[in-house]
């Protein structure tokens, strides 16, 4: 239940400064307004944080950031061979499309002319 009442809480802050962006219109600057919208997101978030899926998400966003940490990463020059390589195949790929289309073309068009 108190998880519950703190996601509520969460999305009331979210949508205070949302109204408050709305409401300050014309009696304060953009800045402002848009400084209000940014608070109430921020509030939010950490009201969220706090309650047991908050801690599930930091806790999943913490270990997600030391597998990547883990990730043997390519080097610019392997980087760079494998995107060539990509490219090359897509390229063949391409060519070798259009052609079994060209040649399916013609041999429905010669189907239709009854020129078989």
């Amino acid at each position: 239940m108190a998880d519950r009442l703190k996601l509520l809480v969460a999305v009331l802050c979210l949508v205070a400064g949302i109204a408050a962006f709305y409401v300050l219109d014309g009696a304060a600057p953009n800045v402002v307004r848009v400084l209000a919208v940014i608070a109430g997101a921020a509030l939010g978030v950490v009201v969220a944080l706090t309650s047991v899926r908050g801690r599930e998400f930091l806790v999943f966003a913490r270990e997600a950031r030391d597998e990547t940490r883990k990730v043997a990463w390519p080097s610019r020059q392997e980087a760079t061979q494998m995107t060539l390589v990509v490219f090359v195949m897509v390229v063949v790929m391409a060519l070798f499309l259009w052609l079994v289309d060209a040649v399916l073309f013609q041999g429905v068009e010669m189907l239709i002319r009854g020129g078989v």
